[in-house]
């Protein structure tokens, strides 16, 4: 079977990759991109093509679909308010660090002298 050749593939994942595809067509992302990032984007999450052979097989790895909503779109505006939020919070949790810090100091050069 040569490079390319997507006869390997159910229907199903045909369909996703089909759908993902159009996605980035929508973002701007010209065609031949788009194709070689679904069809990456497919095989990341199903481990490549799955028609041959029987069996259960392996369960699907969800995490390449739900990452494209965070990294880039309206979905991530909303995370950067979060990751804001985070930020922010682990500052203080720093002052209050050092603030221990230099009273334990000063605590233990009162009982030395």
């Amino acid at each position: 079977m040569p490079r390319g050749d997507k006869g390997a593939y159910t229907d199903k994942q045909k369909r996703q990759a089909e759908h993902i595809e159009e996605g980035y067509e929508e973002r701007g992302v010209s065609e031949e991109e788009a194709e070689r990032r679904a069809w990456a984007t497919v095989n990341k999450s199903s481990g490549g093509g799955k028609k041959s052979g029987s069996g259960r097989g392996k369960k699907e790895n969800k995490g390449p679909a739900k990452k494209g909503g965070k990294k880039g779109g309206k979905a991530s505006k909303g995370g950067a308010k979060k990751g804001a939020s985070k930020k922010g919070g682990s500052k203080k949790g720093g002052a209050k660090k050092g603030g221990s810090k230099k009273g334990g100091s000063k605590k233990g050069g009162s009982k030395k002298g």
